[in-house]
């Protein structure tokens, strides 16, 4: 096969490469590695002509000496000087001479075993993947080079115990902290891509990273632009957001973002972007945000029944969601964090009024009623007619609210463990007050899968069936993973009843020589 001559600089300098068309992929890599100079360690990224990051591979496109590639060397082994010096100091340890305490390790495991452990070539497996994927991003950003955005298993510690209801002042100023010094890095274009799925894993990031990736929503939905809105206002926005969620099991600030981010992707998945105005998005989006703001882990049926200030204050008229809507607006009072502070009146006027509705519209009693009326137009749906975008609006909230079952299965069982730990700790205070106890959280009454195969039954699927009556790409997004879920809890339902009958049998069986005895 023909050889293949490569003209490429090195800090400036010319150099020209020349390997078989047919070279084996990492004989390239070497190539270009010993042009730069550069150890085993070190990470090289090739720009092409046109200034475009591109792989170092056999299928590189043969170029002149007038029209270059570029390699650069851009992260370094940590042991050359002057910055493996300094961090090897700062670490208190030699890096040197532990990679070659480590390397003795390796040989003298092979010595001893025969054969490296799984484990060893699973660690060599994820370094040379870390590797390939800082010598393949343009920029060199942390956010999202060390997580899997890959469908996997990542169990999650979500409860709050021992925490108190409120963030302290120090817990809130030290995801501050974290946030505003992450919030002007580069989010890279996989992360960015992988946050518009229903896939995406909220497990994985931190309190910081999540109001990082919020932001990324409004820059990359053009809120920024549209509305003329500062980013120092949308970080301390954000912030308050936070700090006005709760340390409680489920409606916490994660859940927050995991509807925001559902909204998020719905939006793109059914391109929504050319079908309604930027403020009927801004309004979805933001109502995302903030629909269930300074939630105390008691729903409205409490509120209710052990008249409550907000059961009072409300008028008994769906008090979580007014109070949710009133502390959205208490935070877009204030001049540094109103993200609406250079609309005119009459955007302003608009925006605070959809953002009401859909809140509003989050609160289970108004279910069928808003059900109802988006089957009724569903026939001769009309996106220029502002009712018919209202309803969608309301319908749209509603299904991210509740959308956990359209996600991966370790993604969405966590958090149902996260739901009937804030159902059952509400059914015991219940029954402590002497008040009425919902029947769907008693924990004396409520198994796991029976708290979930009624309310897909029932709730979920005809509501997301709807929707994608509307939108028919849906189907494979949500309704598919929910029918899926579905069939995961009648089977684990099945089995508790069958061990149920086991365990009673077991019971009478071991009762029967004891009843003979009295006989």
């Amino acid at each position: 096969m023909a050889s293949k001559i490569i003209f490429f600089t090195v800090n400036g300098r010319p150099e020209k490469a020349e390997f078989p068309g047919d070279c084996p992929a990492q004989d390239v890599k070497d190539l270009f590695r010993s042009a730069a100079e550069a150890g085993p360690h070190d990470i090289l990224k090739l720009y092409n002509p046109k200034g475009n990051i591109t792989n170092i591979s056999p299928g590189l496109e043969p170029n002149s000496s007038s029209c270059c590639y570029k390699l650069e060397v851009v992260a370094a082994d940590c042991n050359s000087e002057p910055l493996g010096a300094e961090l090897a100091g700062a670490l208190g340890f030699d890096l040197s001479s532990m990679e070659k305490r480590l390397q003795g390790l390796e040989k003298r495991i092979l010595t001893e075993a025969g054969d490296a452990p799984a484990v060893v070539y699973e660690m060599k497996k994820q370094v040379d993947s870390f590797r390939e994927k800082l010598e393949s991003v343009e920029h060199l950003s942390w956010l999202g080079l060390f997580k899997d955005l890959s469908e996997g298993t990542h169990k999650p510690s979500p409860f709050y115990h021992k925490r108190t209801l409120h963030k302290t002042r120090k817990e809130c100023e030290h995801v501050r902290e974290k946030f505003l010094q992450m919030s002007s890095l580069e989010v890279s274009e996989e992360v960015r891509q992988y946050l518009k799925t229903p896939t995406f894993d909220n497990w994985q990031w931190e309190d910081a990273e999540i109001m990082v990736l919020l932001q990324v929503m409004y820059t990359d939905l053009d809120f920024i632009a549209a509305f003329n809105i500062e980013p120092a206002v949308l970080q301390h926005f954000l912030f308050e957001v936070y700090r006005r969620y709760n340390n409680i099991p489920f409606h916490n600030f994660k859940h927050c973002f995991c509807v925001t981010q559902m909204m998020y992707g719905l939006i793109w998945l059914t391109d929504l972007k050319s079908k309604m105005d930027s403020e009927d998005l801004l309004i979805m989006l933001t109502s995302a945000v903030c629909h269930d703001l300074d939630h105390t882990g008691y729903n409205n049926a409490y509120q209710i029944n052990a008249r409550t200030e907000l059961a009072l204050r409300y008028n008994d008229i769906s008090p979580l969601e007014n109070h949710h809507c009133a502390i959205a607006f208490e935070i877009l009072e204030k001049t540094e964090s109103n993200i609406f502070r250079n609309l005119s009146m009459n955007q302003y006027k608009r925006i605070r009024e959809g953002i009401i509705k859909c809140i509003l519209a989050t609160d289970m009693t108004r279910h069928n009623d808003i059900l109802n009326k988006f089957k009724s137009i569903l026939t001769a749906f009309d996106f220029t007619n502002k009712e018919h975008r209202e309803v969608l609006m309301m319908i749209l909230i509603k299904v991210s609210d509740i959308s956990n079952e359209a996600r991966p299965m370790e993604v969405a069982e966590p958090w149902l463990d996260c739901l009937l730990q804030e159902f059952y700790n509400q059914s015991d205070v219940e029954k402590l007050e002497g008040l009425p106890v919902t029947p769907f959280m008693d924990r004396d009454k409520v198994t796991k899968p029976s708290s979930q195969t009624g309310f897909i039954r029932f709730v979920l699927l005809p509501l997301f069936i709807e929707l994608a009556n509307l939108f028919p790409c849906l189907e494979q997004h949500i309704i598919h993973p929910v029918r899926k879920a579905l069939d995961y809890y009648t089977e684990m339902e099945k089995a508790l009843e069958r061990e149920k009958v086991i365990r009673a049998q077991s019971k009478e069986g071991t009762q029967c020589p004891a009843d003979s005895l009295t006989d």
